[in-house]
């Protein structure tokens, strides 16, 4: 692959990704964004820990897609942990690979939960519980 597309590639992915992790652990903060929020870190949670069973706990596939990008730029020895990696791209702070996993997991746990007691607050707010669908019947008055 020509080396400028996979340059432009490993620059999309570290801006993708940088977006999308604070995203998740910030997202739920405007209300109009807390159902993406949940939805994002579903999602993620479902990829970390469903497909994490075949590939590992913790798997990324936009963190193997990059790292195939890396690789074919010739680095090596990268990390296990994306976090990591952009931590030491970006800030070029070096952490421990199990703090760092603990901070994500940590991180990732408490944005869940804040956007799971929020997005429920806001369904009931609405009349609307997390099981139903109808909203409360509006009267109208004349």
């Amino acid at each position: 692959m020509d080396p400028t597309l996979l340059r432009a590639l490993d620059l999309l992915f570290v801006v993708f990704h940088t977006v999308l992790i604070l995203f998740n652990l910030l997202g739920w903060i405007p209300r109009r964004l807390r159902r993406a929020n949940l939805i994002a870190l579903l999602l993620t949670a479902a990829s970390w820990l469903g497909l994490g069973i075949f590939y590992g706990i913790g798997f990324c596939p936009f963190t193997e897609w990059h790292w195939r990008v890396l690789r074919a730029l010739g680095r090596r020895n990268l990390p296990r942990s994306y976090t990591q990696y952009l931590l030491q791209r970006l800030l070029g702070i070096s952490i421990a690979a199990v703090t760092v996993d603990a901070l994500t997991a940590l991180g990732a746990a408490a944005a869940l939960v804040i956007s799971s007691a929020l997005n429920i607050r806001d369904w009931r707010r609405r009349g609307v519980s997390p099981g139903r669908r109808s909203h409360r019947r509006r009267t109208l008055s004349a």
